[in-house]
């Protein structure tokens, strides 16, 4: 028997297989992975992890109670059709699909399958993640509780009724992308003024750690610590200022927006096209 099962091997899965073996989970060999197509990365995936990987999807829903969706959200449709025969009431499936509500998949199995829908980020890889779970109609609160027992070796968890997980999908789901985003800049402005780019990856690293770190020990509002390193006339205000002349808080809200709203249209769209074939 394997503990866990991932259906799907993209980055989000290497990131929760990782997060389980550090965390001590499970063995190795208690996790067995599959796909649709890529055999390659499958071996990648063993190679590095020493997980089993396998094509014989009834071999996995026959050896494990709890599995993971970890493929796009474009193809549940299509990856539920491959293994709907094989689920049971007793499997547990935990989506990390964005825009894919607990429902869509409950209707796509037609049976009373326990579903939890997770929406972890990329910083699972080394423990971080900020993740919000919410419990499906069929799935149980000792599901629930199994499921923030796991996520919680990868990072923070947080319980939100499912119709939140859309603004979690784009502000924490899709945060770190963001954080990437700025640093990038950071480090193209670092090489306009002449610092080489390993000094300039050190100090933009710390400065986002330290900041984050007050974020998290302190009680004050960001707009407080802002302030409290702004001086009249000084640095700080100077830089701070060319940024409120591009309006990028105005940017910054927009962007997370519009990926909430990506994450409704994904929804929408499985939803409508599943009425459809009723």
């Amino acid at each position: 028997m394997y503990k866990f099962g991932f259906i799907g091997a993209g980055s989000m899965a290497e990131a929760i297989i990782s997060g389980l073996i550090n965390g001590n989970k499970c063995r190795r060999e208690e996790i067995v992975v599959t796909n649709r197509s890529n055999e390659k990365r499958l071996e990648e995936l063993q190679k590095t992890y020493g997980v089993t990987m396998t094509k014989d999807k009834k071999h996995l829903f026959d050896n494990t109670k709890t599995i993971f969706f970890a493929m796009k959200p474009k193809d549940v449709d299509e990856a539920v059709k491959t293994v709907r025969e094989y689920a049971t009431e007793n499997h547990l499936v935990i989506s990390m699909l964005a825009g894919v509500s607990t429902k869509a998949i409950e209707t796509l199995f037609n049976k009373r399958i326990p579903v939890i829908r997770a929406m972890p980020n990329t910083s699972a890889t080394i423990r971080q993640s900020a993740t919000a779970l919410a419990q499906g109609q069929y799935a149980t609160d000792g599901d629930l509780s199994a499921a923030v027992e796991l996520f919680q070796l990868i990072g923070t968890v947080e319980i939100v009724e499912e119709d939140k997980l859309d603004a979690v999908t784009g502000l924490a789901g899709s945060g770190p992308a963001y954080i990437y985003y700025i640093v990038e800049a950071m480090e193209k402005a670092a090489e306009e003024i002449g610092l080489e780019k390993s000094m300039a990856r050190s100090l933009i690293v710390q400065t986002l750690y330290g900041a984050a770190l007050m974020l998290k020990t302190s009680d004050k509002e960001p707009s407080t610590l802002r302030k409290e390193i702004m001086s009249p006339g000084g640095t700080t205000e100077a830089g701070l200022s060319v940024l409120n002349n591009h309006h990028v808080d105005e940017a910054i809200i927009s962007c997370v927006k519009r990926a909430v709203e990506r994450s409704k249209e994904l929804n929408s769209a499985l939803e409508e096209k599943l009425v459809n074939e009723q």
